[in-house]
């Protein structure tokens, strides 16, 4: 178990570093890291996100929906908890703890999401779905919520402070929902729930671009991570164990209370024991709101988990 977890892990960290290698060495300027920021968030992943979700038949999302509520019910708590901390123990602006919430509260379910549930259920068409139906509800129903504040931020910035949250909401969804990272997925899933087969051209188009999501991301945040300055302190350390150890027991304890037993209450434990993602970085570097914590996270939370992991898929081994 602990080689799976291994040989999962050393793919991200390569990327990472050629990345992170390649800002140092100055083969890759501020200018191509947006250009690569704009590819990332406009193209690679939604088009991924978009081939996930609408290959998935609606018969599977249904037939996922427990998978489903609990893994977004803990993402929705631990996301809320650590904007709370962020802002108020740590003293964060709304910008830099949407960023940080969301690097806590979403795993990187689509680099280590199938290698996760393989080493335990197999490669299955159902591994699969878990994964995609993960992915998916991290991206549709988590991650508006940071660009939301990131939204609201920018509009304030742009002298529209004097209105409230509320009065702004309706354009601020608006805008989040011209974004492809955003759209993509919703339309992919709208598609499955008519049954709606997209067209092999359209999907034989796109997979070049969703084969290049996560490793182009994962370059990016190299080469975010390269002209940063960050280190390890006490708000990194609460988002590690928040994402590591606290939302795969809070998750435990969602299946505890409403009964939920068996492949359903493995599969979301482990995929919410995944270490943190990446979205939060990427979105943030879109926006222009750099946050060091959250850098500082994404990596040191790649690290833990080759501790953590084995111990919840040891704890799990029996339901």
């Amino acid at each position: 178990m602990f080689n799976v977890i291994i040989y999962a892990l050393i793919p991200i960290f390569v990327i990472l570093l050629l990345g992170y290698m390649a800002g140092k060495w100055k083969l890759v300027n501020s200018a191509h890291t947006s250009l690569l920021n704009i590819f990332v968030m406009n193209f690679a992943l939604p088009a991924s996100l978009f081939t996930a979700t609408v290959k998935t038949p609606w018969s599977g999302i249904t037939g996922k929906l427990p998978l489903i509520a609990v893994i977004t019910l803990t993402m929705w708590v631990m996301y809320a908890v650590s904007y709370f901390i962020f802002t108020k123990f740590f003293r964060k602006t709304a910008q830099d703890s949407a960023i940080f919430s969301l690097t806590s509260a979403l795993p990187n379910y689509a680099a280590l999401g199938l290698p996760v549930l393989g080493s335990v259920f197999g490669d299955s068409s159902a591994t699969m779905l878990s994964v995609a139906v993960s992915i998916a509800a991290g991206s549709v129903l988590l991650s508006p919520f940071c660009l939301l504040v990131l939204e609201r931020e920018k509009s304030k910035s742009n002298g529209e402070a004097q209105r409230s949250t509320l009065t702004i909401l309706p354009n601020l969804i608006l805008n989040a929902l011209k974004k492809p990272i955003i759209w993509a997925p919703v339309l992919g899933v709208i598609l499955s729930a008519l049954s709606f087969s997209a067209p092999p051209i359209l999907l034989a188009a796109i997979k070049p671009l969703a084969l290049a999501a996560t490793a182009t991301a994962l370059f990016l945040t190299g080469l975010i991570l390269s002209v940063r300055k960050f280190a390890i302190n006490v708000p990194v350390l609460v988002s590690c164990a928040i994402k590591l150890i606290v939302q795969p027991i809070l998750a435990w304890g969602i299946l505890l209370a409403f009964g939920i037993t068996g492949n359903v209450a493995v599969t979301a434990i482990l995929m919410l024991a995944i270490p943190a993602g990446f979205f939060g970085v990427v979105f943030g570097d879109n926006y222009g709101v750099h946050s060091p914590e959250a850098e500082a996270s994404l990596l040191l939370s790649s690290v833990i988990c080759i501790i953590t992991l084995p111990i919840f898929i040891s704890l799990t081994s029996g339901m």
